[in-house]
C-alpha cells in the first residue's frame, strides 16, 4: 500500500493505492505529520466488519460506486441507452503525485469509459478536485451524473448552509445531520438566489471562530446539486456536481465531459477558517483585479430610465465632487427601452435617447476623472424587441410554446451560434466603439422550459456563456465586467473567473445588506462584493436607515453609491465625501486582510471586521440591528488580534456620528482613542456605545 498525501498547513488528504484499483481515500481534514505511514492508519483507521454485511470492510474509493457496495450517493451514474454499461468498474492506468497535487487516469473496458481526476492541495488549505470522463465505447453514453465528493467523520453531525429570496439572499439556515442525505438542488440553469453557496457540516454548535468545519462549493454557474450524508453504516460525505435533466448529457463515441470543479475547505477554527481557505484561493487565481476597486456610482435608484443628457451630467458632476471614480449608466440607453417591457435585446444606442451617441456623456463624465462603465443583459430579450421579432426561432424555448415570461423577458439561446454571433458582436461593437471601463452584466430571469434543438439546455447555455464572457474578456482585456443575476441569483467561483465583481443583492437597505454581504464573504473576498451607500429611504423594502449604518454596510466591500447625489444637501455631500476619502485610504488593506467575524448570541448585532496578515492593523463594524435586553450593551470581545501588542483604538466618524441613547460614552469612545492590549480586547472585550437600534460603529486599531 503506497499512501498519497496532499497537505497544506492546516490540512491533509490522504488515499492510498492497492494494486490498481482506485485508491481508497483515508482521511480529509486536519493536517497530519508528513511521517504518518500506511501501518498506522491501517491499524488506526481499519474498521469491524460487522454480521450481515460484506466479508471485507467497505473501502472508500477516490470515486465512490456501487461496485464497492457504496452505500451513499455514487459518484458516477449513467448508462447506454438500451440500460447497459450501468454499473463501471474503474482500474487505475496512470499515476502521479507530490506533496499538492494528484492526477489519476482509470479505465473500465466493459463500459467503455475513461476517467480522468486530478486533486490540487492550495496554499490556503482549498482542496480543488476536477474530474473528467470520456467515452471510449462503441455507442452514446448518457451521463445522470459525475460529482466529486469528500468524506466526512461520523461526529460532523451539524449543517449549516444558506437560502434565501430576491432581495433576502444568503440566509444561514442549520439543522442535525441525521441518517441520510441532505441535498440542496437548483433548477434555475444558475445557483440561484436560494441557493446554498457553500455547504457547511461540523461540530455541533460551530460558529465563525470556534469548531471544526467541513465545506463544499462547487465552481459553476449552471443547474447544480450539493449533498451531505450519513448512513448507518459507518460512512458519511460531502460533495457536489452539475445537476442534468434528462437526456442533457449524451457523449458519443470519443466525446468527453468536463465535470465544474468541486472546492472542498476544511477549517480546525470555524467558519472564518473556511473563509480563508477560499480567499486565499481566489486571490491567487491571475483573472483576480490588482488594482484598487474604484468607487462607482450606479445611476439606477437615483434616475431609473430617466436618461436625459442634462440630469445625468448634472449627476456626474455631483459624483466627481463627492469623489467618485467610475460612472456607471444602467438600464434604458439602447433601442426602445423606456421601461422594462420592451427593447431588451437590442443592443445599439438609441438614437431617441442619444441622438449624437453615448460620446457626450462619456467625454463629460471622463472630463470629470471617472471612467465609465455600462449595464447590458446580454442572455435576455423582450418579445417586444427587434431581435425576437426578427429571430423568434432565438428564443431558449421547447419548439412550439414560448415558456412563462418572467419581467416581460424571455431567455434566447446563446448556444445557437448565429445567436452567439450576433450578440457577440453586439456587444463587441460597444466595447469598441465608446471608451467603456466597466460592464454591469445582469441577468433576470432563471431557465424555464428551456431547449437547444429539441433538448435540455442549461449546460450548453452555460458554456457558451462563459464562452462570450472569455471571448469579450479576450478582446477587451482592460474592460472589468461585474455579474448581477437580479441581485444575488448567480453568485459562484465559476462566474467570478471571469469577472470582476459581483452584485450581492438588488436591495442595499442597509439592513438587509448586513446579512447578505457577511455571509457572501464566507466564501467570497470583500472585494468582489459590490457595496453601495443608498439614500436614506431604501427602494426595496421601504426603510429609512441612518447615515452611519448606511456607509459602515458598504465601506468594507467594493464600494459603490446608489443615491441622487445632485440633490443632496452641502451638509449630506460633506458626509459622502467623507466616507469616500476614507475607503479610498483604507480600502487596500481591507481587501487583503483575514476577514474576521464575531459570534454574538445575546445581543441583536452583526460584528465583522478585517484583520491584517501580521495582525499590525485592524478594523471592526459593529452595527445594532434592534434593541438591547440590558440597559448596558456590554463588551465586545474582538479576536485574530496578537495578544502581546498594544493597539490604538479609536473609533471612525464616517461623515456622521452615530446616534446613541446615554448620558456620557465608553471612556475610550469619549476620549476619542485609547490605547489597550491585545490580551485585553480578546479576552474582556471593549466597552460599547449604548446605540440606537439600526445604528454602526466602525473601530480601527493600530499596533503601537
Amino acid at each position: 500500500m503506497t499512501l498519497i498525501h496532499l497537505r497544506s498547513e492546516t490540512t491533509s488528504f490522504i488515499a492510498a493505492t492497492d494494486g490498481d484499483a482506485l485508491p481508497v481515500v483515508l482521511h480529509w481534514g486536519a493536517r497530519l505529520p508528513d511521517a504518518v505511514s500506511a501501518e498506522e492508519l491501517e491499524a488506526t483507521l481499519r474498521a469491524p466488519v460487522p454480521h450481515c454485511s460484506m466479508d471485507e470492510p467497505l473501502a472508500r474509493r477516490i470515486v465512490p460506486l456501487a461496485v464497492d457496495r457504496w452505500r451513499l450517493r455514487d459518484g458516477l451514474r449513467g448508462s447506454a441507452p438500451d440500460g447497459t454499461r450501468f454499473a463501471p468498474c474503474f482500474r487505475t492506468t496512470a499515476l502521479s503525485h507530490d506533496d499538492a497535487s494528484l492526477r489519476l487516469g482509470a479505465h473500465d473496458a466493459t463500459a467503455g469509459l475513461d476517467l480522468s481526476l486530478t486533486y490540487t492541495m492550495h496554499p490556503d488549505g482549498l482542496l480543488q478536485i476536477g474530474a473528467a470522463l470520456t467515452n471510449v465505447g462503441p455507442g452514446p453514453y448518457a451521463v445522470a451524473a459525475l460529482e466529486s465528493s469528500v468524506p466526512l467523520p461520523m461526529d460532523a453531525v451539524e449543517v449549516l448552509d444558506l437560502t434565501g429570496r430576491w432581495c433576502r439572499e444568503r440566509t444561514p439556515q442549520r439543522l442535525p445531520l441525521g441518517m441520510g442525505s441532505w441535498v440542496r438542488e437548483s433548477y434555475e440553469g444558475r445557483p440561484s438566489h436560494d441557493g446554498p453557496l457553500a455547504l457547511c457540516v461540523g461540530d455541533p454548535g460551530f460558529g465563525f471562530r470556534a469548531g471544526r468545519v467541513w465545506a463544499v462549493h462547487l465552481a459553476w454557474s449552471g443547474d447544480c446539486v450539493s449533498f451531505a450524508e450519513r448512513s448507518p453504516g459507518g460512512f458519511a460525505q460531502l460533495g457536489a456536481g452539475e445537476m442534468f435533466a434528462p437526456g442533457e448529457m449524451i457523449l458519443a463515441p470519443g466525446e468527453t465531459y468536463d465535470a465544474p470543479d468541486l472546492l472542498a475547505a476544511y477549517s480546525a477554527r470555524g467558519l472564518d477558517g473556511i473563509s480563508a481557505a477560499f480567499h486565499g484561493f481566489v486571490r491567487s487565481r491571475p483573472s483576480h483585479p490588482t488594482t484598487p476597486r474604484k468607487v462607482l456610482l450606479n445611476t439606477w435608484e437615483a434616475v431609473y430610465f430617466d436618461h436625459r443628457l442634462e440630469v445625468l451630467t448634472e449627476l456626474a458632476d455631483a459624483a466627481a465632487e463627492a469623489g467618485v471614480e467610475r460612472f456607471v449608466l444602467d438600464d434604458g440607453w439602447f433601442g426602445s427601452r423606456r421601461n422594462d417591457t420592451k427593447g431588451l435585446g437590442d443592443w445599439v444606442v438609441s438614437q431617441e435617447v442619444w441622438p449624437d451617441g453615448l460620446g457626450p456623456l462619456i467625454d463629460h463624465v471622463r472630463s470629470r476623472g471617472m471612467d465609465f462603465g455600462i449595464w447590458v443583459e446580454p442572455e435576455m430579450a423582450n418579445p417586444d424587441s427587434d431581435l425576437l421579432r426578427e429571430h423568434p426561432e432565438w428564443m431558449l424555448a421547447v419548439e412550439g410554446r414560448d415558456p412563462l415570461l418572467a419581467r416581460h423577458q424571455q431567455v434566447i439561446d446563446l448556444a445557437n451560434e448565429e445567436c452567439f454571433a450576433h450578440i457577440l458582436g453586439r456587444l463587441d461593437a460597444l466595447l469598441s466603439d465608446n471608451a467603456i471601463a466597466f460592464v454591469k452584466w445582469d441577468d433576470n430571469r432563471g431557465l424555464t422550459d428551456a431547449a437547444h434543438e429539441g433538448r435540455a439546455a442549461a449546460h450548453g447555455q452555460t458554456i457558451a456563456l462563459y464562452r462570450l464572457f472569455d471571448t469579450l474578456r479576450e478582446r477587451h482585456p482592460d474592460v472589468e465586467f461585474e455579474t448581477c443575476a437580479s441581485g444575488g441569483g448567480r453568485v459562484d467561483l465559476g462566474i467570478l473567473a471571469r469577472t470582476d465583481r459581483l452584485w450581492a443583492s438588488d436591495t442595499i437597505d442597509a439592513i438587509e445588506r448586513q446579512q447578505i454581504n457577511l455571509w457572501t464573504s464566507l466564501v467570497v473576498p470583500p472585494e468582489l462584493i459590490g457595496q453601495h451607500i443608498g439614500g436614506p429611504h431604501a427602494h426595496t423594502t421601504g426603510r429609512t436607515s441612518p447615515f452611519p449604518l448606511r456607509v459602515a454596510s458598504a465601506v468594507f466591500g467594493h464600494l459603490g453609491i446608489e443615491w441622487n447625489l445632485a440633490t443632496l444637501t452641502p451638509a449630506q455631500m460633506t458626509m459622502v465625501k467623507t466616507a469616500v476619502e476614507w475607503y479610498k485610504a483604507h480600502r487596500g488593506f481591507l481587501h487583503s486582510g483575514d476577514v474576521v467575524r464575531i459570534d454574538d448570541a445575546t445581543r441583536p448585532v452583526v460584528v465583522h471586521g478585517v484583520v491584517a496578515r501580521d495582525r499590525r492593523e485592524a478594523i471592526f463594524s459593529y452595527a445594532q440591528i434592534g434593541t438591547n435586553v440590558t440597559e448596558f450593551p456590554g463588551l465586545l470581545r474582538l479576536d485574530g488580534l496578537d495578544p502581546a501588542a498594544t493597539y490604538r483604538v479609536e473609533p471612525v466618524m464616517l461623515g456622521e456620528i452615530p446616534g446613541t441613547q446615554q448620558k456620557a460614552g465608553p471612556a475610550w469612545w469619549s476620549a476619542g482613542g485609547a490605547d489597550i492590549s491585545g490580551a485585553v480586547l480578546m479576552d474582556l472585550g471593549l466597552s460599547l456605545p449604548a446605540l440606537h437600534p439600526e445604528q454602526a460603529l466602525v473601530i480601527h486599531l493600530t499596533a503601537k
